[in-house]
């Protein structure tokens, strides 16, 4: 199905700041861009870099005054979002050396001190999909879903001591229970048609039967409809802005995201 998302950040600059932007999504096994705008309000110069992960980043320094990024794609994009039962688990020897760093500990998922946890949740389990299924179980029973409440990022294990978080954290949580399995897992921003109240979205991807598999633990049935922007070990390698220097307000952010009927160009 096709969709039209927009993304417009504004912000009240007092000296010119460096920035670094994530806004711009790319084609996949899962979503093809079929167009898309950037626009920089004042006109700004800005160089675009692939980072580690193959996110499109931009990089600018904004002049002192109100500064705004616009941005909308049309994205043909999967309306069901892919499932497997039963997939299996994928042994470490045996995994492409890019999902690796996917596996290690990172700074707001600590799957070192989730082993425990992890294995207990996953008892009698199938390894591979079933046991991220179980997690996502776990993670829906015990931490409610609070869109809006969290301003500041916490890790998994804040979150599995305060049982409430937004959606970044909870894949924090489930990203790092998946980790202590021996699973790689990585965090994904995007758009989602179904978020209610509209913002930025956040969930997890987890390698099992040979490919990557999507897990939401704000959704109580997976859906698709989904369109990445980012991925990255967790919450610190796909932040949307990253601005440098003194402090800057941000003064709006707004996202829409609609189906669209297929474009003729």
């Amino acid at each position: 199905m096709w969709m039209h998302a927009t993304c417009l950040l504004e912000f009240d600059v007092p000296v010119p700041t460096p920035f670094l932007f994530m806004l711009r999504p790319r084609s996949g096994s899962q979503q093809w861009i079929g167009r898309e705008q950037y626009v920089l309000t004042p006109s700004t110069p800005a160089v675009e870099f692939t980072d580690p992960f193959g996110n499109l980043c931009q990089r600018l320094v904004a002049p002192a005054g109100r500064f705004s990024v616009h941005t909308s794609v049309d994205v043909d994009a999967a309306e069901d979002s892919d499932t497997d039962p039963g997939a299996h688990f994928v042994e470490v020897k045996q995994l492409p050396d890019d999902t690796l760093p996917f596996l290690l500990p990172s700074r707001y998922c600590e799957s070192d001190r989730f082993s425990e946890m992890a294995a207990s949740i996953a008892t009698g389990c199938a390894p591979g999909y079933d046991q991220c299924t179980a997690i996502v179980d776990y993670i829906r029973r015990t931490t409610q879903y609070a869109p809006g409440a969290g301003q500041q990022i916490i890790s998994a294990c804040e979150v599995n001591e305060r049982r409430h978080a937004v959606c970044r954290d909870l894949a924090h949580l489930g990203i790092a229970c998946c980790r202590a399995l021996s699973i790689p897992a990585r965090m994904v921003v995007g758009y989602f048609e179904k978020l209610q109240p509209m913002d930025l979205h956040a969930w997890f991807e987890a390698y099992v039967g040979g490919r990557w598999y999507t897990f939401d633990p704000t959704q109580d049935d997976l859906q698709g409809g989904r369109v990445a922007i980012a991925y990255g070990r967790d919450a610190a390698d796909v932040a949307i802005y990253t601005q440098f220097g003194d402090p800057v307000t941000i003064l709006r952010m707004d996202v829409t995201v609609e189906r669209m009927a297929a474009p003729s160009y």
